[in-house]
């Protein structure tokens, strides 16, 4: 599993020279890890009284008539008939199926607004030029002049600018069974998930006008919100996803695919893993012995009896669970395993130090 980078387009936000603020490393370079206290930043985030700066996101515009059915034909979700104001999240997919890009979307009636994982902006925007052959559609890079500011709240308006609201987790009891135009592969009912709980958007606001957007409010920076995306379950492109994640293992189904619309591609995978099979790899959380120091980074081995049975992709320390990880992990694996995350089993030249992990299943074997 590659680990993510800072890019060289990587933008640095002007909330970094806020006093306290702790740059962030690797995919979230270019703001703050945090400002001092995570913990009391993540608690703040809970009660719905900070903001987190992701203004190191990629964020697309596209106009013209044709976008949203174009979008339709080459993506994961039906697109087609999206009301003004709906926030929704697409996939990009590879022709074996594989997830090469995920995209917030949302469209205000004149233009669809896509936010991207940071240093993705590029390729994206590529792929789809590549892709728009005589369509009415325009596509436009705005990320030096839009920024994104994530906060824990579900309105879909603000005075600020347009709102993406995280559907996440989405699936509803009546289609979990997977006989609507969604599935679900959790192990528990969307009543007991953790991410029913979290509420999360992103506004989209002019860069120059970032501090003033925030105005008053307490910032938190990405320690926190990750740990309660972690929480949560949410997966995130290029952390938890590597070259060879489907949807299926990660349980995004649920949100970003639509079982029952137009061929697109990567659309078999899709279909043969759903109705034939389960996924070979599956999501876990686990809860990471509190006693280490150490925390595993994205891509250390999860190993099982001496075997390397799957990877950490996030790991996080949570105000109230304590150093938590998202990992995957072999379909075949049993629930009950016990199991250690290798911390530096990834980095070369680090000495490798087991953490024993407590697995809580996400996706169902």
């Amino acid at each position: 599993m590659t680990t993510p980078t800072e890019t060289p387009t990587t933008p640095r936000s002007p909330l970094l020279r806020t006093p306290g603020a702790v740059a962030a490393e690797g995919p979230d370079a270019g703001v703050a890890w945090h400002y001092g206290d995570p913990h009391a930043e993540q608690r703040a985030l809970v009660r719905g009284e900070a903001v987190v700066d992701l203004s190191h996101r990629g964020v697309l515009r596209l106009t013209g008539p044709d976008r949203l059915s174009w979008l339709h034909s080459i993506t994961t979700q039906a697109l087609t008939g999206l009301a003004a104001g709906t926030s929704t999240e697409t996939l990009v997919l590879s022709p074996t199926g594989r997830v090469e890009h995920a995209l917030h979307l949302v469209d205000d009636g004149e233009a669809t607004w896509i936010t991207v994982e940071p240093g993705s902006v590029d390729a994206l925007r590529t792929w789809l030029e590549r892709m728009r052959f005589t369509l009415r559609v325009e596509i436009a890079d705005v990320s030096a002049d839009v920024a994104v500011l994530g906060e824990p709240s579900r309105s879909d308006v603000s005075s600020l600018g347009p709102v993406w609201v995280d559907p996440w987790p989405g699936a509803t009891p009546a289609n979990e069974g997977g006989s609507a135009d969604t599935a679900s592969y959790a192990a528990v009912s969307t009543l007991e998930h953790p991410g029913a709980e979290r509420a999360w958007r992103e506004v989209l606001v002019p860069r120059a006008d970032l501090p003033a957007a925030v105005g008053g409010r307490r910032l938190a920076g990405t320690w926190a919100s990750e740990a309660l995306r972690v929480e949560a379950w949410r997966p995130r492109f290029g952390l938890d996803t590597d070259e060879r994640s489907i949807p299926h293992e990660l349980d995004w189904l649920r949100t970003a695919v639509h079982l029952h619309k137009g061929c697109y591609r990567g659309q078999e995978t899709v279909a043969k893993v759903h109705n034939l099979g389960r996924p070979p790899r599956r999501l876990v959380l686990l809860h990471l012995d509190g006693s280490s120091h150490d925390l595993p980074a994205h891509g250390d081995e999860v190993v099982y009896a001496d075997r390397r049975v799957g990877l950490v992709t996030t790991a996080a320390r949570h105000h109230e669970l304590g150093p938590v990880a998202l990992a995957v992990v072999k379909r075949s694996l049993p629930v009950d395993a016990e199991l250690f995350a290798v911390a530096g089993s990834a980095a070369e030249g680090a000495v490798p130090r087991r953490i024993a992990a407590a697995q809580e299943v996400v996706v169902a074997p």
